[in-house]
């Protein structure tokens, strides 16, 4: 499929691509959905999604922790001049997307967001309500095929490449099960400005791996190949780039925001997050 962009100026679906939500089959966008409480989801969706919660009922937990952490990361980036970001595998816009919580620090910020999900794709008008000052724009492009992503995201001329860029990579990876490593490699030689930084979390079976294995084996039923990762392989994801405290550590321990009541543990969470820059 030819790559699609839009941005806020365009903000209709692109009228020669085909849209195939095949509702009758889960779709793991989808059942993130269900569990973040959205309803972007249909019963298949639902159906897979209570097999999974059979099997590790505190997913929801686990999907809000993610959530909550590509917030905190943003903001922290954001505070320290970072006004330009990547988002690959954005979803089904759940708000605050990235966007507004970084223009609420800054309303110049400018977002890119890929994905290749058509749901996605339909909604994205969702995700171009940009600040007056700043500016967002979509493109429907597979991270599989990371130098299309990149071409495409240049092809927008919302980001300059020369000019520092956070890449967000959340809650993404665990659906690449082979050659991970080398997309990201891809992706971050492209970011070549010093102060250019890397946002990822990823499924882990370090916390608590029986429950991994049994919600690996409920994805690959339901048709969509999941790989959690150790601490170990998530680490080889930010090679020569700089991590910023704490570091590697569960999403609900990345930062925390001491003005949550919510607790979940780091079993509940079973995801790894961290942020580096490039020296």
């Amino acid at each position: 499929m030819a790559t699609e962009r839009f941005d806020d100026e365009d903000t209709n679906v692109p009228p020669d691509v085909e849209v195939n939500l095949a509702i009758h089959r889960p779709h793991s966008a989808r059942i993130y959905d269900y569990f973040l409480g959205g309803t972007t989801n249909f019963p298949a969706d639902r159906e897979a999604a209570g097999h999974a919660l059979a099997a590790f009922p505190s997913a929801p937990a686990a999907a809000r922790a993610n959530r909550a952490f590509m917030n905190r990361a943003t903001r922290a980036l954001s505070r320290a001049g970072v006004r330009q970001f990547l988002d690959i595998g954005t979803g089904i816009p759940t708000s605050p997307n990235l966007h507004e919580v970084a223009q609420a620090i800054d309303p110049r910020a400018k977002v890119v967001y890929a994905d290749n999900d058509p749901i996605v794709l339909t909604h994205a008008q969702a995700l171009l309500r940009s600040t007056p000052e700043g500016r967002t724009a979509y493109v429907h492009a597979d991270v599989r095929d990371p130098k299309h992503v990149l071409a495409a995201a240049r092809d927008t001329g919302v980001l300059d490449f020369d000019q520092p860029i956070a890449l967000s990579l959340v809650a993404l990876l665990h659906f690449v099960p082979e050659g991970a490593h080398d997309i990201v490699e891809t992706l971050k030689a492209a970011l070549s400005a010093p102060g250019s930084a890397l946002v990822i979390s990823h499924f882990t079976p370090d916390y608590a791996p029986h429950d991994a294995d049994r919600i690996t084996r409920i994805y690959r039923d339901a048709g969509t190949t999941v790989r959690a990762r150790t601490r170990e392989d998530f680490h080889r994801l930010f090679a020569d780039w700089d991590l910023v405290e704490p570091g590697i550590a569960s999403t609900p321990r990345w930062r925390p925001d001491p003005d949550v009541t919510e607790q979940i543990t780091e079993a509940e969470a079973s995801c790894l997050a961290a942020v580096a820059v490039r020296p």
